[in-house]
């Protein structure tokens, strides 16, 4: 393919838009497959290939959600590492809002899980499949919608769904770790030690990284430790922060080359072959009376709105930290009920929750699709409304109806005028009360004896 067509592709692929299509595309192609030919699409999902010898004879599902997917954990190692270095985890009280949502956000899905099947006798085990946020979809929808609504929102949402992103780590390599073989993970850090130090000392060439990368990846999935955990943990060790004269941090370097084989190839596949599940009338209906897929769909809807606007009007209401002066409340519950999107990680972590009943794996597929689907569409309808709200103030702060050059809105005669001064007067004046405060508290403190 000549190089201006390649370059256009994979710059298209690293846009949130076009990966959340091909995701979306991917899935649906997989329903259209499962549900037309089924009998296929088992067949190719559980074909077995890759060498025995070296405890990688894996099923192409299996491949897709252990090995492809560690590229896109690399990817979000990637950004969390960038997020604690130069982004809004830099600082701990710009990060407290968006941290603290993410953790509510998560552990409130559980607790809905939690309480509806205790109520209907049905399974715990899937406690941590509403738990996750899909950012690639999440963040299509955003920027599909969201054309006219502040910056500050996006950046509230990836920064919440990074650290989502984390703690879904966690949860796989805690609680869904079969067997450990100590040996085999053993070698697996030693690998990721070697790694560690190449790029300490400066070390270039990918035909060093890349056999490494696959090595330490075979040796973490031979561990009993969820392969993924690898992608994550060698995202982190790159360095993304600047040095003099640098353009481009390695980390920064190597995300902008990984992304598009990440979104344009990995989550695709992943979702071709993991998605395709039977949607007949009977499944459908099963979705909303069966305890356990029934706390799928209202954890990812209930739970992760409820969640993340709950824990940051908590934490903005009880603590210091301050929601981004660009952003209202709506905003907020809008971003929170698009964190209901579960998808990839969800379906990852039913796969792995219902090993031990294929049967509930696929209903519990289905829930996770359901749910998804119509936490998209609530949100999609909130974010048009506020989309269009903002367009509105956008349109009315360029209106210039008598043509002098000078917006009306910024005219002496414009009542808006005056609204707008009262409005930044009032802001203004905020800002020095809560200083005042903070000055109050300061020499409260230094009563006491040195």
């Amino acid at each position: 393919m000549p190089l201006p067509e390649r370059n256009f592709i994979t710059d298209a692929l690293r846009t949130e838009t076009v990966g959340g299509v091909l995701l979306l595309t991917a899935a649906v192609a997989a329903l259209i497959w499962a549900n037309t030919l089924g009998g296929s699409y088992r067949a190719v999902t559980g074909f077995h290939l890759g060498p025995a010898s070296l405890g990688l004879d894996l099923s192409v599902q299996h491949w897709a959600a252990n090995g492809l997917l560690a590229v896109f954990f690399f990817v979000a190692g990637i950004e969390l590492k960038r997020e604690l270095v130069a982004g809004e985890l830099r600082e701990p009280r710009a990060a407290a809002l968006p941290v603290i949502a993410a953790v509510c956000g998560m552990a409130t899905p559980a607790v809905v899980y939690f309480l509806v099947n205790s109520l209907g006798g049905g399974s715990l085990q899937g406690w941590a499949v509403p738990t996750a946020t899909d950012i690639a979809f999440a963040l299509a929808v955003l920027a599909v919608i969201g054309t006219s609504l502040p910056a500050a929102l996006r950046a509230f949402l990836l920064t919440l769904a990074v650290v989502d992103d984390l703690f879904a780590i966690l949860i796989i390599a805690v609680f869904f770790t079969s067997k450990i073989n100590f040996l085999a993970l053993g070698l697996a850090v030693a690998g990721l030690a070697l790694f560690y130090v190449l790029l300490r000392k400066g070390v270039r060439g990918w035909y060093l990284y890349v056999p490494l990368a696959v090595a330490i990846w075979a040796l973490m999935e031979n561990s009993g430790v969820h392969a993924t955990i690898a992608g994550v943990a060698m995202g982190l060790m790159l360095r993304c922060h600047r040095h003099e004269g640098e353009k481009l941090s390695p980390g920064e370097r190597i995300e902008h080359l990984v992304r598009p084989l990440s979104a344009g190839l990995a989550v695709p596949l992943f979702a071709l072959f993991s998605a395709g599940v039977s949607l007949s009338s009977g499944a459908l209906r099963d979705v909303f009376t069966r305890p356990e897929t029934l706390g799928v769909v209202l954890g990812l809807i209930v739970g992760k709105a409820v969640g993340i606007f709950g824990g940051t009007w908590c934490t903005a209401r009880f603590t210091r930290a301050e929601l981004n002066p660009d952003l209202k409340w709506p905003d907020v519950f809008a971003v929170a009920s698009l964190a209901g999107i579960g998808f990839t990680v969800s379906l990852l972590i039913g796969e792995l929750a219902f090993a031990d009943s294929p049967a509930l794996a696929a209903e519990i597929k289905a829930s996770v699709l359901v749910g998804s689907l119509l936490a998209a569409v609530l949100a999609g309808v909130l974010l048009k409304i506020r989309n269009a709200k903002y367009k509105k103030l956008c349109e009315d702060e360029e209106r210039d109806e008598d043509q002098d050059g000078i917006p009306d809105v910024y005219e002496l005669d414009n009542p808006a005028y005056h609204l707008r001064m009262a409005a930044i007067l009032e802001a203004k004046a905020a800002e020095h009360r809560r200083l005042a405060e903070l000055a109050s508290g300061a020499h409260a403190g230094d009563d006491g004896p040195a």
